[in-house]
């Protein structure tokens, strides 16, 4: 047997077949239908033309029909690429004329979206996901087997947008069985048996990827159509969950809830949190229920994140820890050379779980991927045991009159403020001092001004850190499918914040 999931899936179907391997907004489905039903699904893409290297689109909400498809083409040998159901038709046109895909399978919701990016392709193209159930029980029972070797391209995720346009990181069976294989060697209590919730979109590693990954673990996962704090915290309580990864927002939101506080949330072993800057406040909620929440370090061209260990978790919360078993953090200086303890520098990320490349982009993956590094783009600082702190990204440093500042040192301080739901920090021209930071808060204008925010940041900022401008907002602001805030829409929305904002300081 290969190094594959096809090949992880084979296995737990007969190790384990009665086990339940996903529940999707309480439909279930063990490790032996999920086989069964992925290989009829295989062989009804194979009458649709669908061939090995065949690209496939799916757009819509998380369901069983799409995690199903999911496996499907991989048995087919075919890539999976999904794309966000909150995506325009614009957006979803130029994904496709990137991915060149040979199918495109949609929900009811999504349709209307997707028949307009599609255009005259729509008829030969375009596909229900609603087909997929039809196949659960029969279809064609004759798989013509492809087997893949471990390098064989298996999905592609597009990056959270943190740059102008996202770009399509190629994972193969290897990056994601490498991996599964190294979790599961360092966390044994999250692989078979185990119980995961998973409240990504699977347009994302934290959708696609945890599906893929604990299910080669033989887990058993729970996964939501759409994240809903009361279903996520009774899922934690109901179904004994010892596994969940998420990025903060989720977390906060089920903190909010007044059942949050005698919840039984004893069955947690592993909770990790990544992908923003984590409130001490969020840490202390769910430690104050016995449950730790490891900062964690990653990309999607990686892999994912690595949490830290334990001790670091509960001794240095801020801290990302020291990588993987396999997976090597490093920070560098920018000329070639390694950043010494202490001193800040970009993140670089090593080990065999890299991505291969972007999606039919040679020069980004030559500019991105050096000498068997990846260089993140992202700002860290390494203490003498290795752990890693992520400080920002390094395309949210504000240099003003020549001085750095860090957006997320900026963010952090607001967020303490009592009243302030959220906030993104970004750049603004300022004729004095070439850029200004910009506060965009979501929080209630009956509680909070911008007299207070500036109030608030004297006390705890350098004079050059604290902004000059502040915009309050009533309405929660814009994330990406991640969870993450969607710093280029706001950037966007604000780009004339210098012309029509008054400068409060």
């Amino acid at each position: 047997m290969a190094f594959t999931i096809t090949s992880a899936l084979r296995w737990w179907s007969k190790e384990c077949p009665d086990q339940l391997a996903l529940s999707v907004d309480d439909c279930a489905c063990s490790f032996a239908e999920l086989d069964s039903w992925s290989a009829h699904v295989a062989v009804y893409l194979q009458t649709l033309g669908v061939k090995p290297g065949d690209r496939v689109c799916m757009v819509g909400s998380n369901s069983m029909e799409y995690a199903v498809l999911a496996f499907g083409l991989m048995r087919a040998g075919a890539i999976g690429a999904p794309l966000s159901f909150r995506s325009t038709a614009t957006e979803i046109r130029d994904a496709l004329s990137d991915l060149s895909p040979i199918l495109v399978f949609c929900d009811e919701e999504c349709t209307k979206t997707v028949t307009t990016a599609l255009g005259d392709m729509a008829i030969e193209k375009l596909r229900a996901l609603g087909e997929i159930s039809e196949l659960k029980g029969g279809g064609p029972n004759s798989h013509s087997a492809n087997e893949v070797s471990p390098d064989t391209p298996v999905f592609i995720i597009g990056t959270s947008g943190s740059t102008s346009r996202p770009k399509g990181v190629v994972y193969t069976h290897r990056m994601v069985m490498t991996y599964a294989s190294e979790f599961g060697i360092m966390e044994p209590r999250c692989a078979r048996g185990s119980s995961v919730l998973s409240a990504g979109p699977f347009s994302s590693t934290s959708g696609y990827l945890l599906l893929m990954q604990f299910i080669a673990l033989g887990a058993t996962m729970y996964i939501e159509s759409k994240f809903r704090a009361d279903r996520a915290l009774a899922l934690l309580v109901k179904r004994r969950i010892t596994t969940f990864q998420a990025a903060p927002i989720f977390f906060e939101r089920i903190t909010a809830l007044p059942e949050f506080k005698e919840a039984d949330l004893s069955s947690l072993y592993w909770t990790q949190v990544g992908g923003a800057r984590v409130n001490t406040s969020l840490l202390k909620a769910w430690l104050d229920k016995g449950v730790v929440l490891r900062q964690a370090y990653g990309s999607t061209e990686a892999g994912g994140g690595w949490g830290a260990r334990l001790d670091t978790a509960l001794t240095a919360p801020e801290k990302c820890g020291r990588g993987g078993i396999f997976t090597e953090y490093a920070v560098s200086t920018g000329d070639g050379a390694f950043a010494p303890v202490g001193t800040p520098g970009e993140i670089l990320v090593r080990g065999p779980s890299l991505t291969p490349g972007y999606w039919n982009n040679t020069a980004a993956t030559k500019e991105t991927i050096r000498d068997g590094w990846l260089h993140t783009g992202d700002l860290g600082v390494m203490d003498e045991h290795g752990n890693l702190t992520f400080v920002d990204r390094l395309k949210d440093i504000i240099i003003s009159g020549g001085l750095n500042i860090s957006a997320a040192e900026v963010e952090r301080v607001i967020c303490e403020l009592e009243g302030v739901e959220e906030v993104a920090v970004i750049a603004t021209v300022d004729p004095d001092f070439g850029e200004t930071p910009l506060a965009v808060i979501h929080a209630d204008p009956e509680r909070i001004s911008p007299a207070s925010v500036i109030d608030y940041c004297n006390q705890h900022l350098a004079n050059y850190k604290v902004p000059r401008y502040v915009a309050i907002e009533s309405q929660p602001l814009p994330r990406l499918p991640s969870g993450k805030l969607a710093k280029p829409a706001i950037r966007a929305q604000y780009q004339d914040a210098a012309d029509r904002l008054p400068k409060v300081r």
